[in-house]
């Protein structure tokens, strides 16, 4: 979907249509969830600081998030979906793969499925959502951006690597803000210079996802679209309204954000095996640590065990603690019989 909460926002509120909007919250230590398209002309993005996109944007409108809102238009495009086909892997409330090769209405060609999809979901929805076909799910996700918004761009087999080569590295899904750094250290900017690497020479700066860079350079990703995609992680966070500076207070507010954590694991019947501990201080430089265990975790007090060990082997800062979040992953499903009144032995990374 384009600019996917601005554009309900904008939709259901004429008076915002054509305006800068922000979906989040305009305080000072408020974050931008999403902006629309005319906020990005200034620079506006999503997770950026409320006051950095009032900066770069002073007429900026804020609109509050309305979750249970975009949780029923996200239903409504999902319904869309299934009419085409059972096997859909979302990816979020606003994006998800379809494998369409069998699909429900025995239409031969994908292209026409997408068209099909966007012209329903502008019909139903009053939005407009871009769309990515090509043979796999790597090119399918950069072929989704490279017309947005409300565009249609086909990446067949022919022109699928020499797609790649011409795109930079940091446009690639799977290559974050750190890792894309880290490839223009080597000298790696675009997907003809990841072409160029050996599949050595990946494995041994990226460990286990390098031979996933050394197949996407030349096109290729054999990753099934998977239709109950199997959550790997649930986490929790908070921006304070002030900063913390006490080991104290950070304690006490870790409290509420494992009540999240362990609240979702309890309704969803999982349980994990690492505990990570996010830490984003006043001057917005933010850190992670994480401890695994080798059985998942068995109560709400070993979640606050690890977070709170994690939290006093952290270097102090006198500025301040802005953010503290906490994430279970490496889940799997809990069974009968076990929960244990032992705790879980963590080990602490060297």
């Amino acid at each position: 979907m384009d600019a996917f909460y601005a554009s309900v926002e904008q939709r259901d509120d004429p008076s915002l249509r054509g305006l800068p909007v922000a979906v989040g919250g305009s305080a000072e230590r408020g974050v931008v969830a999403a902006a629309s398209y005319e906020a990005r002309v200034f620079g506006v993005r999503s997770a950026m600081p409320s006051v950095t996109a009032r900066r770069r944007c002073p007429a900026l409108v804020f609109v509050k998030p309305r979750f249970d809102v975009y949780k029923a238009v996200s239903a409504q495009i999902r319904a869309i979906f299934a009419e085409h086909t059972d096997i859909i892997e979302p990816l979020s409330l606003d994006e998800a793969y379809l494998d369409v090769t069998q699909n429900k209405q025995a239409i031969a060609s994908a292209t026409a499925i997408a068209q099909d999809i966007r012209r329903r979901i502008r019909e139903e929805t009053g939005l407009t959502a871009s769309a990515g076909v090509s043979y796999n799910k790597f090119l399918a996700k950069l072929a989704s951006d490279h017309r947005k918004p409300d565009g249609l761009f086909v990446v067949t087999p022919a022109m699928g690597e020499r797609f790649v080569e011409t795109l930079p590295v940091a446009r690639f899904h799977g290559v974050g803000p750190a890792t894309a750094a880290k490839m223009e250290h080597l000298g790696i900017r675009t997907g003809a210079d990841l072409k160029a690497q050996s599949l050595g020479f990946l494995q041994e700066r990226f460990g286990k996802i390098g031979p996933y860079y050394y197949g996407i350079s030349r096109g290729l990703d054999e990753r099934p679209v998977r239709a109950n995609r199997i959550r790997k992680s649930v986490g929790a966070e908070n921006t304070f309204s002030a900063d913390l500076h006490t080991e104290h207070e950070m304690r006490e507010a870790l409290g509420p954000i494992i009540d999240k954590v362990w609240r979702h694991c309890e309704t969803a019947g999982t349980r994990g095996r690492t505990v990570t501990l996010k830490v984003k201080y006043a001057d917005f430089r933010q850190i992670t640590r994480a401890q695994s265990s080798p059985a998942p975790v068995a109560s709400r007090a070993d979640i606050e065990r690890a977070a709170f060990r994690l939290l006093a082997d952290l270097p102090a800062d006198p500025r301040g603690v802005r953010l503290l979040g906490v994430t279970l992953s490496a889940l799997e499903e809990g069974r009968e019989g076990e929960r244990t009144d032992e705790p879980a032995q963590f080990a602490l990374p060297l």
